[in-house]
Order: C-alpha cells, then sequence, then structure tokens
C-alpha cells in the first residue's frame, strides 16, 4: 500500500504526500486511512518534525471515498458501519489535536492541507480536521461536499466541523444542496483560508507550518469560549434558522430523502452537545441512511451505474470514433443547442438553416448562452470568442464537406426529414454517420430514406440541451455498430450521460413518461382533484406533478403526438379519455406555459399562480376523492410497468440505462434510484398484487407483465436476475 508517502526535509516539515496509483483521481480506502493514521502518528512522534503538509501527487487532491470501503463496511450491518466512521472520526480528531495536551490545548504540531485542485467529500472533509487549508488558484478546480447528491450526507465530520466552523446557515447550501466552489468562492464562503498560485502551494505550506503559532492551532470548537456562528438551537436567531432549515429541506424533498432529514438531526442534535459527542450524533445519523434502502439505490444508480455508463458501459468494441467536425441540421432550439454544447466541447461545427437570418439566430443562442456565463464569472471574453468561432451558421450544405457526424434536429416529419437526409448524403463523405434527433419517430422507418442505413442512428436529445444530462441513442434495425460508438463517443464529448436503445415509437423515456402524464390527466376527467394529483406526485419525489409537465411541455405537442399515435395504433390505441381533455384544453387556447395558459393559470410574465379554476367547471371534483396512495400507484405504476415492458420487449437491453435514463431523463423519484431499484425496493410481489388491484379499478393498462410475474413466482429482484447490466446476460 503506497496511497500516501512522507518525506521529511532539514527544516523539520513532513510532507505527506497522497497519490493512488492507477487512479486518474485520489479515492479513500480503509486501507489507506490506516495509512495515513500511522504516518500522522510517526510525525507527531518525531521530535525532528516540526509541522505536517497533507498534498496531493495528482493535480487535484481527492475526489471522496472508495464506494468499496462503503459496500465492506454494510455487509457487517449498522455496527460495522458505525464502528467504521467511528474509527475515522478518531484518525481525523487526532490530527485536529496534533499531539496537544488536551487539558492546556498546547503542545501540538500544525497540520496544513495544501490542495492543488479539487476537493470533493472525504477530500475536504480530511482538510477540514487540519489547522488551514490552502488552495492552488486552480478555476477548474471544485471543491466542496456532494454527498447528498447521491443519497447519503457528509459523514467524515464534514456536517459536524462546517456547520461549527461557518454556523447552520452559511453551511446550509454545501451541505443540504451539495454546492460546490472554486478555490477563490470556497476562499470567500469560508471553506478553506488562502489561495495561492499554483507553484506557490508547496512553497506557502511550509512558510505557515513553521510560523504557526499554538492559537492558531486550537479549532474554535475546542475552546471553551465557543459559540456556534449564527447561534446555537437554544438562541433566538439559532432558533429561526433551524425551524427556517427544517421547513426548507421538507418544501424540497417532500419527506422522500432520508438524507436530508438525517442530516438536519445530525446538525441540530450535534449543536447541542459538545464536540466529540456530536462526531458520535453524526456517525449514527449517517449509519441510518447508509443502511436505508434508498441511499443504496441512489448511490448506485446515481454514482456506480452513472458513471459506468458516462465511460461506455455498453460501448460496441470499434475504434475511436471521436468527432471531429460535426454537422447539425436546423437551427431551432434543439439544434442551437446541440450546437452551443459541440462547440462548448471544442468540436467545430456547421450549422445550417434554410435562411440565414435563421441560421444566425441559431448561433447567436450560443452567444446568449456565453453571456450569462459571462455575468455569473463562469465563463471568460476570450472563452466566448474561442466557442463562437467553432459555430459556422450557413445555408449551404456544400459548407458540410469534412463533417464526420451529422445531428439532424429539423420539424418531427417524415417527408422532411427524408429531404434533409438526401440533401445532406449527397455532399458529405461516405464515412460520415448520421443521426436524427427525434423525440416519437421511429429510426427505422426515417433510415429508409437513407443510401446508408448502417450509418443511420437516432439521437433524442432532451430540452433545453445545455441543461439536460441525458442523450437517448437508438439503434435502428439497420444500425451497425460503428454507428453507435459514433454516438456514444460524441455524448462523451460533450460530457453527457448516454442510454443505448433499440428502435420502437416513443424509445424508453417517452415512452415511459407519456403514460404519468396520460394517467394525470385522466384522473382529472374521473372527477379527482387536480390539486391531489399535483401533490400526490410531488409527493412520491417526482418534481413536477402530471398537468405541470404538460403545460411545460406544451399542450398542443401532446395533441399533436396523441393523433400521431393514434393514426399509428388503430383500433388498439388507449387514450381515448385523455384526448377528450387534450383537445378540449387546446381548443379553449390553453396551450400550457408558453401560452400563458394550460392546467394551470399564469400571470402576464408567465409566473404560475395555481391551477386553473375553469377545469372543475368542466370536469366537477367527486365529493369522494381517492386516497394519496391510490393516486401515487397509478401515477407511479404508469411509469414503472412501461420500464419493464421496455424490458421485456427488447427496447431497453439493460437496468441501469433505465434506472439512470428514468432520473436524468424526466425526473422519476430519485430518491428510489430509478423504476428498477424502486421494484426491486417493493419487491416483486407485492408489485404483481398492487398490478391486480389497479387492474380489477382501472383496466388493463395496470396488467403485470410476464417478466414481473415471473419474477414474482421466483422471488427474484431484477438486480438479482440481471446483474446490473445486459438484460440478455
Amino acid at each position: 500500500m503506497t496511497d500516501f508517502t512522507m518525506t521529511t526535509d532539514a527544516d523539520g516539515v513532513a510532507t505527506i504526500t497522497w497519490d493512488v496509483k492507477q487512479k486518474s483521481m485520489n479515492v479513500m480506502s480503509t486501507e489507506a486511512f490506516a495509512l495515513v493514521s500511522t504516518l500522522v502518528d510517526q510525525a507527531l512522534a518525531d521530535p525532528a518534525v516540526k509541522g505536517i503538509i497533507l498534498t496531493s501527487g495528482k493535480k487535484d487532491f481527492a475526489g471522496g471515498m472508495d464506494l468499496n470501503v462503503i459496500a465492506q463496511m454494510k455487509l457487517g450491518g449498522a455496527q460495522a458501519v458505525f464502528d467504521g466512521v467511528m474509527q475515522i472520526h478518531v484518525m481525523l480528531r487526532k490530527i485536529e489535536r496534533a499531539g496537544m495536551d488536551l487539558k492546556t490545548l498546547k503542545g501540538g504540531k500544525p497540520v496544513v492541507a495544501a490542495l492543488p485542485g479539487t476537493a470533493l467529500g472525504i477530500g475536504l472533509e480530511l482538510p477540514l480536521a487540519c489547522h488551514r487549508i490552502i488552495a492552488a488558484d486552480n478555476p477548474k478546480a471544485k471543491i466542496g461536499l456532494p454527498e447528498i447528491m447521491v443519497g447519503i450526507f457528509p459523514g467524515a465530520g464534514g456536517t459536524t466541523r462546517l456547520v461549527r466552523k461557518l454556523g447552520a446557515m452559511a453551511a446550509a447550501p454545501f451541505l443540504l444542496e451539495g454546492k460546490l466552489s472554486s478555490p477563490k468562492e470556497a476562499k470567500a464562503a469560508g471553506l478553506i483560508d488562502e489561495v495561492v498560485v499554483p507553484e506557490d502551494l508547496l512553497k506557502r505550506a511550509k512558510e505557515w507550518v513553521l510560523a504557526a503559532t499554538p492559537a492558531e492551532l486550537v479549532k474554535p470548537w475546542d475552546d471553551k469560549g465557543y459559540k456556534m456562528p449564527g447561534g446555537a438551537p437554544y438562541h433566538p436567531a439559532g432558533f429561526m434558522t433551524f425551524v427556517g432549515a427544517s421547513a426548507m429541506i421538507n418544501a424540497k424533498t417532500q419527506g422522500v430523502y432520508p438524507a436530508a432529514k438525517a442530516l438536519l438531526a445530525a446538525v441540530y442534535e450535534g449543536a447541542l452537545v459538545p464536540f466529540d459527542v456530536a462526531l458520535r450524533i453524526e456517525a449514527r445519523q449517517f449509519t441510518s441512511v447508509l443502511m436505508n434502502p434508498s441511499s443504496s439505490a441512489m448511490i448506485r444508480s446515481l454514482f456506480i451505474n452513472k458513471e459506468a455508463l458516462d465511460k461506455g458501459a455498453n460501448r460496441p468494441a470499434v475504434p475511436d470514433q471521436s468527432v471531429k467536425k460535426l454537422g447539425v441540421i436546423g437551427a431551432g432550439m434543439m439544434g442551437a443547442g446541440i450546437a452551443y454544447v459541440a462547440a462548448n466541447a471544442g468540436i467545430e461545427v456547421v450549422l445550417i438553416d434554410n435562411s440565414q437570418e435563421a441560421a444566425d439566430r441559431g448561433r447567436a443562442h450560443s452567444e446568449g448562452i456565453l453571456d450569462k456565463g459571462i455575468k455569473r464569472g463562469k465563463v471568460t471574453v476570450e472563452k466566448k470568442a474561442e466557442v463562437l468561432g467553432r459555430i459556422h451558421a450557413t445555408t449551404d450544405y456544400a459548407a458540410l464537406a469534412g463533417v464526420d457526424l451529422i445531428v439532424e434536429a429539423v420539424f418531427e416529419d417524415p417527408k422532411i426529414k427524408a429531404e434533409v437526409t438526401a440533401k445532406v448524403e449527397a455532399v458529405v463523405g461516405p464515412d460520415c454517420i448520421y443521426a436524427t434527433n427525434t423525440s416519437t419517430l421511429p429510426i427505422t422507418g426515417l433510415a429508409a430514406a437513407s443510401k446508408r442505413p448502417e450509418q443511420f442512428i437516432g439521437i433524442h436529445f432532451f430540452s433545453p440541451v445545455d441543461k439536460m444530462n441525458l442523450v437517448e441513442i437508438i439503434r435502428g434495425k439497420a444500425t451497425g455498430d460503428r454507428a453507435v460508438a459514433k454516438a456514444l463517443d460524441f455524448v462523451r464529448q460533450i460530457r453527457k450521460t448516454p442510454i443505448v436503445v433499440n428502435d420502437a415509437r416513443f424509445f424508453y423515456a417517452n415512452r415511459c413518461i407519456i403514460p404519468y402524464i396520460n394517467e394525470g390527466i385522466r384522473m382529472v376527467a374521473e372527477g379527482v382533484e387536480p390539486a391531489l394529483v399535483e401533490n400526490a406526485a410531488k409527493l412520491v419525489g417526482m418534481p413536477l406533478g402530471p398537468l405541470q409537465l404538460v403545460d411545460e411541455t406544451s399542450i398542443d405537442l401532446g395533441v399533436r403526438i396523441a393523433k400521431a399515435t393514434k393514426a399509428a395504433m388503430g383500433a388498439d390505441y388507449p387514450d381515448e379519455a385523455v384526448d377528450h381533455v387534450l383537445f378540449w384544453m387546446a381548443d379553449q387556447g390553453r396551450l400550457g406555459r408558453k401560452a400563458n395558459a394550460g392546467f394551470y393559470a399564469h400571470d402576464a410574465k408567465g409566473e404560475r399562480l395555481g391551477l386553473w379554476e375553469g377545469l372543475e367547471l368542466k370536469y366537477p371534483h367527486d365529493k369522494l376523492q381517492p386516497s394519496l396512495s391510490d393516486v401515487q400507484h397509478r401515477l407511479l405504476f404508469a411509469q414503472v410497468l412501461e420500464a419493464v415492458r421496455a424490458l421485456e420487449e427488447g427496447v431497453l437491453t439493460d437496468i441501469r440505462e433505465g434506472d439512470v435514463g428514468a432520473i436524468l431523463g424526466w425526473g422519476f423519484a430519485p430518491w428510489s434510484g430509478g423504476p428498477f431499484s424502486w421494484l426491486d425496493m417493493i419487491g416483486a410481489a407485492k408489485a404483481v398484487e398492487i398490478c391486480r388491484g389497479l387492474t380489477a379499478q382501472f383496466g388493463p393498462r395496470f396488467h403485470a407483465p410476464a417478466l414481473l410475474r415471473d419474477m414474482a413466482e421466483k422471488g427474484q429482484s431484477f438486480y438479482g436476475r440481471f446483474g446490473g447490466a445486459k438484460a440478455a446476460a
């Protein structure tokens, strides 16, 4: 084990360097904890050592904890987790006390953390135990505690130390939102102490060690006169802070994210007791969260599985297909967004539309995004010029010569798309891959217009392109491996997460989200109060209720999709009841947010005012309303059963893509880890039982698929049966 090494110079300054071999980013393991603890012991015991510098041998400090540590601790149950966390607390407390006499708080040795770059999770919790944190002025570096984003919270002292360092209110964005900061932002917020030019990092750290006074080694919370910034819970100001924090957490999480509640409990209870007791409370709350199935599911989907997909888990074994020059056809909001993310990633872009005015407007979309970045201090004027310089806006298809990937983003009309395909293929080289951006049209049918269907693929971007992290890649019947690899490599270049699905109407994401919207609309038609529908969705973790979601995407789009689907399905079309509501809303001119009128009322500025009162006049509320759980089951099973059918039919081939795609694509209850993780939580047998009740009451759309019934009979789970990889495995 050589994750940490120590050298001592002639001036008596020991430098402990973190450098995990065969990894681009340092991560903390159980063995590494033991090693750094041993090295700290040696340095503190050596009379020749005057102080310690903790730094990294890489360009960054650390990316966090090795998840295998958490997995190993969980195998032993709650007690093993608690004991493991307490061992970490003991080690960090040793650094914090640094050999000083516990009564006089004197005789300690200064310990400074020197951060060359990114420091996340334990990569910040370790420095927080040091006496000073100095960071290199690296604008690409991110400093913070993002654990809440994957269903846990900082449990290695980060929660307790940050609250006592900054106060509950100031610490809240970093703990409850996982806010990440640049070094300068981190210093301004009080997370770290100094920012220096990179080449002076170790020099300045050594200067501080040699000049540190005994008073600088005593943490504020170890001083007898310590008072929590902003006030403790029993202080008038602190009381209001904690009341407000509780209200804020419940408003944001609707009570379905256990980590947020546990974090607040650790902060509140910890603020009432001495520091070392607070660490035990933090460990207890962290253990409760780690043993919660929601935590495991979120870590698996949002960290492990997402990372695997980002790295090309299902990429065909063909040579590198990185995009050098991209052609984007259609400069509307979608095409303009695609052009921006590509140019921002360093790819040359040819942006084409029917008129130069439209093409220029598409390029101006990138300029607008960059200007906002400049105002926020995230983008430089030079960066803006560099990105815009990569976008060539034109009407001339001849400019596509030399591009190796086309992304066509014209109107969702097969005839228009076919015309564009022919125009493009007349000028691009024979090896160019052609991707059509579509959310509903089957790729195999669109590929019929291509002379090279094996090089034709679907890429479904989500709007707005610059903000949505998911990209759905659709393989048509004739699509070859090189086209799939090209699409995956392109998505990697623009730093988004891909899922690969096989061709079918609506693919995967829209296949699942449309039934969710439709179920909400059905309930309105049945006389269920719209407020119950919307709040039931939010209380189960959906970011938007189905009525608000259709307002956001536009009601007339829903009408167009309904008409196209009915034309394709004929007598099998199942959504007549939904159409009555949608078509009536469209006839009233209530087209959604874009018209400032939909299921919700809006003011002139587009702000939502509440549900539209006219709904009740058309669809009166029943006196007897369904229970909250009944409404939630309808909304959830409308989605998860389609996910299972997509897997069963081979549209979805990897449940990891199903879970990650659901969370990133339409916000499916992130606390659950995704539809397959949620079904594993409740169990296949329970899911089938609920389906039987829903089918008896509401019809065959809730009939459990054969795959789910088979799993219930065999006592299987999705991750147990499919192992988190290919469904065919």
